[in-house]
Parts: C-alpha cells; sequence; structure tokens
C-alpha cells in the first residue's frame, strides 16, 4: 500500500491545485463534489441535451431517440462521435 505525504516544504492554508485534485473529495481543504452536469451535443441532430455526469439511465437525445450515454458504475459513458462541455455554476 503506497502512502501519499505532502512535502514539508508545502504551505497547508494554500497547497498545490494539483495536490488538492488528488486527494478524496472529502479530504480537501475546501470540500467540492467531482459531478458535474454537462451539455452533450447529439452526433446525429445537433440538439443539446443537459445530463449529469455520473447518471446511472442510458441517456436518449429528446428529439432523435439516439442513446447520448451509458452507466457505467461511476461516471456516465459517452458514445462515439458526442461532444460534451461542463456546465459553468
Amino acid at each position: 500500500m503506497v502512502l501519499s505525504t505532502i512535502p514539508a516544504d508545502v504551505d497547508l492554508l494554500s497547497p498545490p491545485k494539483e495536490l488538492e485534485l488528488q486527494r478524496h473529495k472529502l479530504k480537501r481543504l475546501v470540500q467540492s463534489p467531482d459531478s458535474f452536469f454537462m451539455d452533450v451535443k447529439c452526433q446525429g441532430c445537433f440538439n443539446i441535451t443537459t445530463i449529469f455526469s455520473h447518471s446511472q439511465t442510458v441517456v436518449l437525445c429528446g428529439s432523435c431517440s439516439s442513446v447520448l450515454a451509458t452507466p457505467s458504475g461511476g461516471k456516465a459513458r459517452l458514445m462515439e462521435g458526442t461532444s460534451f462541455r461542463r456546465k459553468c455554476d
């Protein structure tokens, strides 16, 4: 088992962003979720649909009923040819 340790010369009040992203979501200096909403563009009709990154059901396009994303245990797996962008807060 490999334990990740913080080097002695790192400021604990303002740690580097890379180090914070490696930590578990509850162990970060400011807790934040790993999930997010995203806009997904359908490859057939170019319709944009908002989906959750960790969706647990199959997501279909509203207009052409093609599959946009399938659940994979953790994050949803997007279909080939679909493009996405992360929604802003």
